[in-house]
């Protein structure tokens, strides 16, 4: 690894304080690039998640896909960890320490706010960014794009029906824009991307050159990522540091609890290290811009409902990187 990539947390660190200080002295720009935003997806953090995933498109072998469903067990796991244990959890998560826990420092209608907020969040398993974190494992590029793929398909119909059932609401809207965009963005355009360049490079040898030239360019997408989200996030950050450490709580123990599962259960059935790593992560990682977009249709744009989703956002990718970190060193571990 170069020093660029081995000192990565450092970089996403200090893309963390750079956003905020941006955010903060710089409100103008934060404005602007806030304002560029269709369907709830901000275009420029698309852009810069299209640079992120592109690379590990590059990797995905046509002639391979067809042989990543003869081995099931990671995709079992993935879509029972996903939609059969984090949601719920999340939300019992949430009742135990805004309704018990913190019940004394939370105003009751505040704190049924913030547990809307997580279960938004539990209820949206990643779509996008859990190429980049499969990438930095050495994930099976194949299997983690059919991983993607059918919990794309799973959340159409389970979305909803879920974020319903544990809000106790009926009238749940699912924002088709932002679901249908961000699939597009996130999976199919960098996929027919990638697809074309195997085909326009031809070798196995140039298509490795290639991916070792563009591969900086993701690193590069993510720390330009985590700086415009904190810029977004700045002010509320220093507004409200406390609320945000609380909320932040139940979703740490909810992702390193998450991911723990998974992990455990694809090393108990001797999946591949190449899918359990994407496999753990998929269930850890949100999809925050369905979770921020339901969040504000439901609750409104300064609800505790919409704070809380946005500290997911905020808490996601260094949880993610001290995960990635774990996978890495245990990688041995497996067959």
């Amino acid at each position: 690894m170069s020093v660029f990539e081995r000192y990565l947390t450092v970089w996403v660190a200090l893309a963390m304080l750079a956003g905020i200080a941006i955010g903060t002295m710089a409100p103008g720009l934060v404005e602007a690039v806030a304002a560029a935003e269709v369907a709830s997806v901000n275009l420029v953090v698309a852009v810069l998640i299209w640079a992120m995933v592109y690379p590990m498109m590059v990797g995905v072998d046509p002639g391979s896909l067809r042989d990543v469903v003869k081995q099931p067990k990671g995709l079992a796991i993935t879509l029972a960890v996903n939609w059969l244990i984090k949601p719920f959890t999340m939300a019992a998560l949430g009742v135990l320490f805004f309704e018990v826990v913190f019940a004394d420092l939370i105003a009751p209608e505040d704190a049924q706010q913030y547990i809307a907020g997580l279960i938004l969040l539990g209820a949206a398993p990643c779509t996008a960014m859990v190429f980049v974190w499969s990438q930095l494992t050495r994930g099976d590029e194949g299997y983690t794009l059919l991983q993607v793929s059918v919990n794309d398909v799973v959340m159409v119909f389970a979305f909803a029906p879920i974020v319903a059932f544990l809000l106790g609401v009926t009238d749940i809207v699912v924002p088709w824009e932002t679901l249908v965009l961000s699939v597009v963005l996130f999976v199919a355009l960098p996929l027919a991307a990638g697809l074309w360049t195997r085909r326009m490079l031809g070798s196995a040898d140039r298509i490795a050159a290639f991916r070792e030239r563009v591969k900086p360019w993701g690193v590069v997408g993510l720390i330009a990522t985590v700086t415009i989200l904190f810029g977004l996030q700045g002010q509320v950050i220093l507004d409200r540091p406390q609320v945000i450490a609380l909320i932040a709580v139940p979703i740490l123990i909810q992702s390193y609890g998450i991911f723990a599962m998974a992990y455990a259960a694809a090393y108990a059935l001797r999946v591949p290290h190449r899918i359990a790593a994407p496999c753990a992560l998929i269930g850890t990682s949100n999809f925050f811009e369905l979770a921020v977009a339901v969040a504000i249709s439901l609750f409104g744009l300064n609800s505790g409902a919409a704070l809380a989703t946005v500290v997911g956002v905020l808490v996601e990718v260094p949880v993610m990187l001290s995960l990635v970190a774990f996978a890495n060193r245990t990688r041995a571990r497996f067959a």
